[in-house]
């Protein structure tokens, strides 16, 4: 996101309260500090929330938004998308379903791609495997997506060198 837009020097995260995606809100936090990015973290309690804090976030002139994993930002990820690009935030999600919705940007995990190694673990435990004998596994391949429709109605122009990292733009 730094490189889409340099002159950012606040970030806003949004986060549902699932404690499992704390270590991540930790991560960006920290990441953003080595980059001399401040950040403003803003817990959504549920889905009637996402407009009035996406709209505050806006008014608040961060530079760009950071949606963390949650259930119901997955659900509400077309609105979310559309609640952005109104109020002028490029926003980067986790998985590239948002981006399909409308999103701007995603790097992330293929949420498809970790459901087939569920699967596969599921037909070895089905086969006699003791799940505890099992290797934890993460994902290997992460991607970049790209919504470049976003974009243009945010008024930005992506950088020939990401868009030649993305796995995907999306006209």
């Amino acid at each position: 996101m730094k490189e889409l837009v340099p002159t950012m020097t606040q970030l806003g995260i949004i986060r549902d309260d699932n404690p499992a995606f704390a270590l991540g809100v930790q991560n960006a936090e920290e990441a953003a500090r080595e980059m001399k990015i401040s950040t403003r973290s803003v817990m959504v309690g549920g889905r009637e929330e996402l407009e009035t804090v996406i709209a505050d976030l806006g008014r608040s002139k961060i530079g760009a938004l950071e949606v963390m994993p949650g259930q119901t930002f997955l659900i509400e990820r077309q609105r979310i998308a559309e609640l952005a690009t109104r109020h002028r935030l490029p926003t980067i999600f986790a998985q590239r379903e948002y981006v399909q919705a409308g999103g701007l940007m995603s790097y992330g995990s293929n949420l498809q791609s970790l459901f087939v190694r569920a699967a596969a673990y599921v037909d070895k435990i089905l086969k006699g495997a003791t799940p505890g004998d099992l290797p934890i596994e993460q994902p290997t391949k992460f991607e970049l997506v790209i919504n470049l429709r976003t974009a243009t109605a945010l008024g930005l122009t992506i950088p020939p060198a990401l868009l030649q990292r993305a796995d995907e733009v999306i006209q």
